[in-house]
């Protein structure tokens, strides 16, 4: 559904950047991105009852995913993987989103136990474009993601004197 802007305020800022990919799960979502380069490990790796990392040595460990769109290469670890995602949307801890590079029938199963729209496949990487914290719109229907690339903090020698 679409709709003009009310009077004196503006339009949607255009993304910064749009990245391609294949549906595996279809909607739409807009979260915040949460990245990393490491595998994602189900049985062992989340506690499903808040969508954190918990394994050992994981860059996300202590971090949780629950209502981000989570950017990673792929899942990793045995078919636990799925019912563990499975039992986080339940628990309502689940990724808003999946956006990964390997496709594997781990990853498969578990983006649709848990109803999160999902692509993979990408005419770009997404762990090369998108940063914790950035705004993503996930509309894995048209296969796009719109990236809004979060505000940088200035830095000290950046001020104006």
């Amino acid at each position: 559904m679409s709709y003009a802007p009310a009077h004196g305020a503006t339009a949607d800022p255009a993304p910064d950047l749009v990245l391609h990919g294949r549906k595996v799960v279809g909607g739409v979502v807009e979260a915040e991105a949460l990245v990393t380069h490491d595998r994602i490990s189900g049985w062992g790796g989340i506690d499903p009852r808040t969508g954190t990392v918990i394994e050992i040595g994981h860059a996300l460990r202590g971090q949780s995913f629950a209502g981000k769109v989570l950017v990673f290469p792929g899942a990793k670890g045995s078919s636990g993987w799925s019912a563990m995602f499975h039992t986080a949307r339940l628990l309502k801890a689940a990724p808003a989103a999946f956006l990964f590079n390997e496709m594997t029938t781990k990853m498969a199963l578990g983006a649709v136990v848990t109803h999160a729209p999902t692509l993979t496949d990408f005419d770009r990487d997404p762990l090369a474009c998108i940063e914790t914290g950035d705004r993503v719109r996930v509309d894995a229907d048209r296969g796009t993601v719109e990236v809004f690339k979060r505000p940088r903090a200035a830095h000290d020698g950046d001020k104006p004197a």
